[in-house]
């Protein structure tokens, strides 16, 4: 299983100061805010909070942003607004998810990346999602090899003693002639960053030994990867708290980071406290009540199997071998050790990522005839436990089923010295995603300037509910 969420070491000294927010005023391009320093009790941060300051001096415009949310959007939002913020402006980042860092479902999420949809056509700006993507990655595995971290060792060690991104590619045998066609025409016009190959019986099958090919070819994905989810999200919040640390050093003002095991009720609770408030709860979105049935949003819940090759058995899943997409996909962990998914449950309201036996039960069985029509040795490994996640599934647009961006202050109202934003809808393809938008929702909220975000993410308020 997954490994369970970061835990950070307490500050011995932990004091900081509040601030009373005054009314926004844009400098230089970025919105700041007039603040005055007020004097308060110390307030001591729990032991899941991160704090690192500078010596940069306190009479300097400072700004507060509350991230809802710490999966695959919520980190990177995070991460970009480090990576954007101007030199010498202070920022204090709060990120707050009631059970941590990649506890929704990007933590569960399957992590089979490439840029096209199940037809092989290339996504809505495919190629550059596909490389703000690949680049968070690359951040997320340097952090972790340079063991640049303020985590003890050996605790960081048990945490990222396995792969972040299995670079073995993905493989997709075609299931029928409609199948094939689909594919084969597409594979024509695939991005030269991840090829789309056609392949024979033979040759898919040296990639895959025991392959079953229905319709005697397949599509090899070289440069598609697979993402152990978990794993990767701790990496990026790594990242995040090593990136406040250098720039604070570097004396690129005081940059402050915080992770909060909280959840948020109400937005109007944060009103006052924040210049912005980045709202990336996921399906958790129609929980808080401002927003709750406004969204043009569906849920769909998903179960993923976890299977594990006995000991008595000796047909490991080769080291070399990619990961298998089909009607159900194989995303590999280990020779012996793989993830099976996943089921889709339209509307419903489980947010638990526990699955009860019956479910897993039924979930299995759904899964491996799908699964063993393409790989047969399947029928040999055992079943060792199951997870769930509610993904929210955005509205199908002429560009595909695209996320929702934008400010949400005409949805939440109320005070309007804090801006609201909304970046959730990630639906299936929140990996894929979750890069090019985070980094492109950091620019929009740093410059309070909503038409940073392309029209066609933001076109789903002209039809709000």
């Amino acid at each position: 299983m997954p490994p369970a969420g970061i835990v950070q070491k307490p500050n011995l000294n932990p004091v900081f100061s509040l601030w009373e927010l005054k009314s926004p005023v844009i400098q230089g391009g970025f919105c700041r805010i007039r603040s005055r320093r007020t004097t308060t009790s110390p307030v001591v941060l729990s032991s899941s909070s991160l704090r690192v300051r500078s010596s940069s001096s306190l009479a300097q415009p400072y700004l507060r942003y509350a991230v809802l949310g710490a999966g695959f959007a919520g980190l990177s939002v995070a991460y970009h607004l480090l990576q954007h913020s101007p030199r010498g402006l202070r920022l204090c980042i709060d990120i707050y998810d009631e059970v941590g860092i990649g506890g929704g479902a990007s933590g569960v999420s399957g992590g089979l990346l490439h840029p096209y949809s199940p037809k092989a056509k290339l996504l809505w700006r495919g190629a550059e999602c596909w490389k703000e993507c690949l680049n968070l990655l690359s951040i997320a595995e340097a952090v972790v090899a340079s063991r640049d971290s303020t985590l003890g060792t050996k605790e960081f060690d048990r945490k990222f003693d396995r792969f972040i991104v299995r670079r073995r590619g993905i493989l997709r045998p075609a299931m029928n002639m409609k199948n094939f066609s689909v594919l084969n025409d597409n594979a024509q016009n695939c991005l030269s960053s991840c090829r789309i190959e056609s392949i024979d019986k033979n040759a898919a099958q040296n990639l895959v030994p025991n392959l079953s090919i229905p319709f005697n070819s397949a599509f090899f994905m070289p440069e598609a990867v697979n993402v152990h989810p978990q794993r990767y999200l701790q990496a990026l919040f790594l990242a995040c708290k090593n990136q406040v640390k250098k720039m604070s050093t570097l004396g690129f003002g005081e940059k402050e980071l915080y992770l909060h095991k909280k959840s948020v009720n109400k937005l109007f609770d944060l009103a006052g406290e924040y210049d912005a408030v980045i709202i990336c709860l996921g399906a958790k979105v129609d929980m808080l009540p401002e927003l709750s049935g406004r969204l043009p949003l569906r849920t769909c819940r998903g179960v993923i199997a976890h299977l594990q090759l006995p000991d008595d058995r000796g047909e490991e899943y080769p080291d070399h071998s990619p990961s298998i997409l089909s009607d159900a996909w194989l995303a590999v962990q280990g020779p012996r050790n793989l993830y099976m998914g996943a089921t889709w449950e339209w509307k419903s309201r489980n947010y638990s990522p526990e699955v009860s036996a019956e479910e897993a039960s039924k979930a299995f069985h759904e899964l491996l005839p799908k699964v063993s029509t393409v790989y047969p040795c399947i029928k040999d490994w055992a079943f060792s436990g199951a997870k769930a996640g509610l993904r929210a599934m955005p509205p199908l647009t002429p560009n595909g089923s695209l996320p929702l961006l934008g400010c949400v202050d005409d949805f939440v109202g109320g005070n309007n010295t804090c801006k609201y934003w909304l970046f959730g809808g990630l639906g299936s393809r929140g990996l894929l995603y979750h890069g090019l938008l985070g980094k492109l929702m950091a620019q929009a909220v740093l410059s309070c300037d909503e038409k940073l975000i392309p029209s066609e993410l933001i076109s789903w308020k002209k039809i709000k509910q």
